[in-house]
């Protein structure tokens, strides 16, 4: 009986777009020099695609052209042979705007399937940021910082070629890695031999650790049932977000400030790669932050100070731009978070333990982009990584 095969890749809308077409593409072409019938294409994200947003791009290959028909009838894969998470911060779920509620990265993958994320964390600390699956999977990590570019330029580091390899590895059976090279040779003229160089290199390199069911993030995503035919009213009432209200001190029951309702359901910090800290000793209550803040993140405290909400806080940066004061507000990466917990609380709770926090959290900060922001950058990221490693 024929084969279908299904890998999609998950990425940051805009930067890291053409990233995922270039994996696809080449994983359906190199699987078409042995023999094999294939497409790749990218789901609907938000149209159009917005500047961090998870999207997905998906390859769908057959052994012949009759089972590839039958899997193209489906409007994407339900399940998936391996998951290729191009930023590790999207281990802890995704959230597109275009569906309803949280899916957890390993969602679609097959019982034994491989999710294969580029990434500088350990295995330890990925599996503790994804969800918790019902049957064992397996995990590759191709070793890397996450490749961001912006609309415009494309971040050439090899990670298409990286992360391909491991494709090879964990699924000999899609391609060989003589395929891949192959193809990364054809498709590449002047960089064909470098690429298919670190292919061959991802592939000897790549090993995978078993999952199991037990394993992982243990917090339930949110869900709904779908309402049938026979069951939908007449017409459809949205309850509006509700008004906001003030504010309680836990330490002393001070009550002030204001802090807004948000969406329950929509959890914008699923497209945060990174998140602001806040030195509230530092703050000078000038309130550019709370005005600046493209989505009403900051929480007016009893104390006039304002608490970004992280499960509404999309990791935009404006309000380390804005902010006057030399390290009020520092971004740092996501991966260095196992919540979402409130920084004012924890502040009035023991501001001596959150000082030292804040510094730790600072100082050992990985170091992220938001994608290219002035001509010259990546010639600049290149030299200084040359340098340091």
């Amino acid at each position: 009986m024929a084969r279908l095969y299904a890998v999609e890749v998950v990425y940051r809308g805009i930067f890291q777009k053409t990233l995922a077409k270039n994996i696809t593409r080449a994983i359906v072409l190199a699987a078409h020099r042995e023999g094999k019938h294939g497409i790749s294409f990218g789901r609907y994200g938000d149209s159009p695609e917005r500047n961090g947003i998870p999207a997905k791009g998906f390859a769908i290959v057959a052994d012949d052209e009759l089972t590839l028909e039958e899997g193209m009838a489906k409007y994407e894969p339900k399940e998936v042979d391996v998951t290729i998470c191009v930023d590790d911060t999207l281990c802890k779920g995704v959230e597109s705007w275009a569906w309803y509620g949280l899916q957890p990265i390993n969602r679609l993958l097959k019982p034994g399937g491989t999710l294969i994320v580029s990434s500088l964390e350990t295995p330890e600390r990925l599996i503790a940021m994804s969800h918790r699956k019902e049957t064992p999977y397996r995990l590759a990590i191709v070793k890397g910082a996450a490749s961001f570019s912006g609309l415009w330029v494309y971040k050439d580091d090899h990670t298409d070629a990286r992360v391909l390899g491991a494709v090879a590895r964990v699924l000999p059976e899609l391609f060989s890695i003589g395929s891949l090279q192959e193809t990364l040779r054809a498709e590449n003229k002047k960089t064909g031999d470098l690429l298919a160089v670190s292919a061959q290199k991802s592939f000897d390199r790549t090993t995978t650790i078993t999952v199991a069911p037990g394993q992982g993030n243990a917090e339930v995503p949110y869900s709904f049932e779908m309402p049938k035919w026979t069951e939908m009213r007449e017409g459809i009432a949205i309850p509006a977000i509700a008004h906001g209200h003030q504010m309680t001190d836990e330490t002393n029951g001070a009550t002030g400030g204001f802090q807004p309702a948000r969406n329950a359901t929509f959890k914008k910090y699923l497209t945060r790669t990174m998140r602001p800290v806040v030195d509230f000793e530092k703050c000078i209550k000038c309130t550019l932050c709370w005005i600046a803040c493209p989505d009403s993140v900051f929480d007016v405290t009893p104390d006039g100070l304002y608490d970004a909400n992280m499960a509404a806080c999309c990791g935009c940066g404006v309000c380390e731009a804005i902010c006057p004061v030399e390290k009020c507000v520092t971004m740092v990466n996501e991966t260095a978070f196992t919540d979402n917990a409130s920084q004012w609380e924890a502040f009035r709770k023991d501001a001596p333990a959150y000082k030292s926090w804040l510094l730790t959290a600072i100082e050992n900060r990985p170091e992220r982009s938001h994608g290219f922001r002035y001509r010259g950058q990546y010639e600049e990221q290149i030299k200084q990584e040359v340098t340091n490693g």
